[in-house]
């Protein structure tokens, strides 16, 4: 089992920056890939990033690719996001998720385990 909390939202202006972590609890971190999605108000969940569980291989988004960039710190059990250059339409809850272990995916319906979900707001 997994527990994800993520934490790092808030309330900041177009082209600021913002950095989102993820801390997870369990012993297997390493065995996980870890993603990024986020969901604006009135539409579906969308991928933003994944990371491999070594760190070595990454997806993003076309909408976020350039700009924010996905990391890991095993040693910690955390991912992060970090957010440049930040538009308004990046507003939305962010969430943090891991699939099955060992597995590296962008699809959202293979993830398992999801955190509670972080706002950030993006003003213009």
């Amino acid at each position: 089992q997994v527990q994800l909390v993520e934490s790092g939202g808030g309330v900041v202006q177009a082209g600021d920056s913002l950095r989102l972590s993820c801390a997870s609890s369990g012993r297997t971190f390493t065995s996980y890939a870890m993603g990024w999605f986020r969901q604006a108000p009135g539409k579906d969940r969308e991928f933003v990033a994944a990371l491999s569980w070594s760190g070595g291989t990454t997806f993003y988004a076309d909408s976020v690719k350039g700009r924010f960039t996905i990391s890991r710190d095993n040693t910690k059990n955390t991912v992060s996001l970090q957010m440049n250059s930040l538009k308004p339409e990046d507003t939305a809850v962010y969430y943090c998720a891991a699939p099955a272990p060992f597995h590296f995916t962008r699809e959202i319906s293979q993830y398992r385990y999801w955190g509670q979900g972080t706002q950030v707001t993006v003003s213009s």
